[in-house]
């Protein structure tokens, strides 16, 4: 999965094994045998304003459509039907909830996993339709997607790497509580071909903001 406006379906950096939890987010403790299998289907997780379901195959033409928008073809170009069938909804190495607002379809987040029981973490990427940029959604699709991570999947740390350009993406990722960790050169490359900085972001439980 390309990099867009948030994205690290995997990443890279060992991540400590130990980690505390802010009152009211609880504690999930998973036994080590159980790290790394397959989870049960995923839930529908609820926000303050968003609603997170599980991406269905009727979902493709929907998504795809918002993908081709200039402001999302910028960070996730290339995107067309058969590969969003492709490479989100019968992707093996991700789990993946469209973003529903009143009950449309307002865009997509998803996560993959480090299953290594001394490296493990999370890695996320978003994409929203740019007419509900600005209104708080895709923030609070994050959170909700964190909350669920570390409360009921037992992560300790969450990464995010949009391009370091894409300075909105990155406000709404810091007001979710990541936290900046570095510049990565030449990253990855955009639609014209030339390879451009990512940035790489982290989230621990402690500093998940409220909301």
């Amino acid at each position: 999965m390309p990099s867009g406006p948030g994205s690290t379906a995997t990443a890279c950096g060992p991540a400590s094994s130990e980690a505390g939890h802010p009152p009211g987010l609880g504690a999930t403790v998973w036994p080590e045998e159980v790290i790394g299998l397959p989870h049960a289907e995923p839930p529908s997780l609820r926000g303050r304003v968003v609603r997170l379901r599980p991406v269905a195959a009727a979902d493709a033409v929907r998504l795809a459509q918002i993908l081709a928008m200039p402001e999302i073809a910028r960070w996730w170009p290339s995107m067309d039907v058969d590969r969003v069938r492709r490479e989100v909804i019968d992707a093996e190495d991700a789990v993946a909830f469209v973003i529903e607002v009143d009950g449309q379809v307002v865009g997509l987040v998803q996560y993959g996993e480090e299953t290594d029981p001394d490296y493990r973490y999370a890695g996320i990427d978003i994409f929203l339709h740019p007419a509900w940029h600005g209104r708080g959604i895709g923030a609070d699709a994050v959170r909700t997607l964190a909350r669920h991570l570390f409360q009921n999947l037992g992560h300790h740390r969450i990464v995010i790497d949009p391009a370091a350009a894409n300075e909105r993406a990155i406000r709404s990722y810091e007001r979710v509580g990541f936290r900046r960790v570095g510049v990565m050169r030449a990253y990855e490359r955009g639609a014209d071909g030339t390879w451009h900085d990512g940035l790489l972001l982290d989230l621990l439980p402690e500093d998940l903001t409220p909301g």
